[in-house]
């Protein structure tokens, strides 16, 4: 999750097969003063667009290919995020974040979190 300068501010590490909106389940309680979540087709699930709507967020969601109820998103408001992509291509840019040097999940996530802390604050 960033803020509107495109700074990080909530970061988590999920395990590699999961899916996006089960680790959007754990950021849920932390979107409450939000207004808008931009994000990709991955977290197009109902509970998730659902939850968004009960805590008052706007998602802008673009719906799944196989989906047979089309949910309508703006399309102006989703090319900002680019913003999204840009911080982590910064994130990134640090070649021990971007070939996983670290094993231990922890140390990678540390890291990530010392990255991001250099790169935008």
């Amino acid at each position: 999750m960033y803020d509107d300068a495109g700074k990080p501010v909530h970061l988590l590490l999920t395990a590699g097969p999961l899916s996006d909106d089960t680790g959007a389940r754990c950021l849920l309680p932390s979107l409450s003063h939000a207004t808008h979540l931009i994000a990709d087709r991955g977290y197009d699930a109902e509970w998730f667009i659902t939850a968004l709507k009960t805590q008052g967020v706007t998602p802008c969601i673009p719906p799944r290919k196989n989906r047979t109820t089309r949910l309508r998103y703006s399309k102006t408001l989703y090319k900002q995020r680019h913003t999204i992509e840009i911080m982590f291509g910064r994130i990134t840019d640090w070649r021990r974040i971007a070939m996983r040097y670290d094993r231990c999940a922890h140390t990678f996530f540390s890291a990530s979190c010392l990255a991001a802390t250099v790169i935008f604050y």
